[in-house]
């Protein structure tokens, strides 16, 4: 990146050239309506509560697809479909969209880093599901609040405060200990799964970074960035699969349930693609660490639903682990917000200070 004295500095992952450089400004939509006009906190709760919903209906058709005898080893394959989806999605949006609004700005060796750690993402994660049950493989995905602060340091070369670290470790602290209750109580465990979902926690890690700083660098929009990132990762997920030839056999697997799997794969599909569309949202307007915070906090929503709509034990250690996932959720939020929970405070301690002050006074005048 180009700095204004006319000396280029080499960035680690991406170097944006400055006649690259597109000064747009940014317009944030919510299911294709403008919110520029609203307040920063407004459309920030309006972005998270978006997220919440579609990945959490996301989760549930996940857990069902796995609990499908004889699904679990075609969690590629899934992935495969998944970014078909994706990109016949992107494409339709693309179409609906002004010739301005369709043209690309990030150059595709970008996206072609994009794409693989996109696949590593998703893929590994959909793999591990054959070797891990569903609250084991969250709970470690959850844990990508230190890799996104240690990427964003290395790639971006940012700061991150004590109270960040403090309120990562907490949430992280928190999840694991969930999981090591559900561990006691139904243990499915497979080192294989966890070496598969640390990779993808790895990729998830980076992505992060490399999405914002390639949105930011390059102005890039989130419509280009799912359709490339996905079409381009439709077509390493093929060839891998034609390669070692494990297309066949799950093409031939999934045709004989073929409106379950795809039907659910739909949905799947859909809720995905409008998620990643807020999460990139969230990541080019807030940052990469405010968006892993709020699909941090669903992730741990999605495992609380994941016991009540799928028979699982319980123990009440899961509550009090659960606590410190919401503290260190809160001290994220405070860290973020201090000045205005600051005012926000002090204005009602203002408030009840003179209200106080007022009662004396009317005692007072009470007895006179």
């Amino acid at each position: 990146m180009e700095n204004t004295n006319g000396n280029s500095k080499k960035a680690l992952a991406i170097t944006v050239n400055k006649s690259d450089k597109v000064n747009l400004p940014v317009s944030i939509s919510l299911f294709g309506f403008s919110i520029d006009s609203w307040s920063t906190s407004s459309q920030f709760m309006a972005m998270s509560s978006g997220v919440l919903a579609c990945y959490l209906i996301y989760g549930y058709i996940q857990e069902r697809m796995f609990l499908i005898k004889g699904f679990k080893q075609y969690g590629w394959y899934l992935t495969l479909v998944q970014f078909g989806y994706y990109t016949i999605f992107g494409a339709i949006e693309m179409q609906l969209k002004n010739p301005i609004a369709r043209k690309r700005r990030i150059p595709l060796r970008i996206y072609a880093i994009i794409a693989f750690l996109t696949v590593a993402t998703i893929g590994l994660s959909n793999t591990s599901l054959g070797y891990l049950n569903y609250p084991t493989q969250v709970i470690f995905k959850s844990c990508k609040l230190i890799p996104v602060m240690i990427g964003g340091i290395l790639i971006q070369g940012k700061k991150y405060t004590l109270a960040d670290l403090v309120a990562a470790l907490l949430m992280c602290v928190g999840l694991i200990l969930f999981t090591l209750a559900d561990s006691k109580v139904s243990p499915t465990f497979d080192s294989f799964g966890v070496i598969l979902i640390s990779l993808a926690l790895c990729a998830d890690a980076a992505i992060g970074n490399v999405q914002e700083k390639a949105m930011k660098g390059y102005n890039g929009t989130n419509l280009e960035m799912v359709f490339y990132s996905f079409s381009i990762g439709f077509v390493y997920i093929f060839m891998a699969l034609f390669i070692t030839n494990q297309l066949g056999p799950a093409f031939r697997f999934c045709s004989h349930k073929a409106l379950t799997i795809y039907g659910f794969a739909a949905i799947l599909s859909f809720t995905g693609y409008i998620g990643v569309n807020m999460v990139l949202t969230l990541v080019r307007v807030f940052g990469a660490l405010m968006a892993v915070t709020v699909t941090t906090f669903r992730k741990a929503i999605t495992v609380v639903l994941s016991f009540l709509f799928f028979e699982k034990p319980f123990t009440i250690q899961y509550v009090w682990s659960g606590l410190i996932v919401l503290l260190g959720i809160a001290l994220n939020i405070y860290k973020k917000n201090k000045s205005v929970i600051d005012d926000w405070i002090n204005a009602k301690l203002r408030k009840t200070k003179l209200f106080k002050q007022k009662s004396v006074a009317e005692q007072v005048l009470l007895k006179v």
